[in-house]
């Protein structure tokens, strides 16, 4: 798989807290150039990036993030928040404590509750693969078909470990067939990404691929 195929799959991300509008210009500027899927960034920038990139490039956003236990309310008015401001893509985390209490219902209305405020929107939901047993991650492939969402996710990158090759294989065997999946977090090479994208992933949230690319240091996400 060639370079450039690689990056029609990559979600150019920066969401350290420190990030500045420059810097975030300049990942919107590399996505351009680079031809990547999406740019994704804090909500605060959302506006102000999607007037920079016009119809040049997808703009991505986080909802609940990274720790996932907003009330719905709040993630909903996130949603449509992000949305109104130009945002194309909706990545949602859940609500990790739901899942450990078995509130499966819960967890499944709060992602069906966000699919509708997306409407056309893509919104892929974010599990946090390195906090949860297998079996909590094959019930959260089935919540999530079921819940009409567009991709599962493994990672938000903010936490213990991100995207794994076990977990997109077990992604793959779990979903429906309309569900996507998107490997995340500390994705470092490119091997790493063909490998991932070969396992059935479609899309990858990473800083690192363009930084590579650049042949820069590549460190972060």
């Amino acid at each position: 798989m060639d370079v450039k195929e690689i990056l029609k799959h990559v979600d150019h991300t920066l969401l350290l807290q420190t990030a500045t509008w420059e810097e975030i210009k300049q990942i919107c500027d590399d996505a351009i150039k680079y031809q990547t899927a999406s740019v994704c960034i804090p909500p605060s920038y959302v506006k102000q990036a999607s007037e920079y990139v016009g119809e040049k490039m997808a703009v991505c956003t986080v909802i609940g993030f990274p720790n996932g236990y907003m009330t719905t309310k709040t993630k909903e008015f996130e949603t449509k928040d992000a949305i109104a401001n130009g945002a194309s893509e909706i990545d949602m985390v859940i609500n990790i404590g739901w899942l450990k209490d078995k509130k499966y219902d819960l967890i499944e209305e709060e992602i069906h509750t966000l699919k509708e405020a997306c409407g056309e929107k893509i919104l892929k939901v974010i599990i946090e693969t390195c906090l949860l047993t297998d079996e909590e991650k094959i019930k959260m492939c089935e919540i999530v078909t079921r819940a009409g969402a567009d991709y599962i996710k493994t990672s938000t990158g903010f936490s213990k470990a991100g995207a794994t090759f076990n977990d997109i294989k077990l992604f793959s065997e779990n979903i429906g067939p309309d569900v996507k999946m998107k490997a995340a977090g500390g994705i470092a090479s490119m091997d790493d990404a063909e490998k991932f994208l070969s396992l059935g992933a479609d899309r990858l949230g990473t800083s690192r691929i363009i930084k590579l690319v650049k042949n820069e240091e590549a460190s972060g996400y």
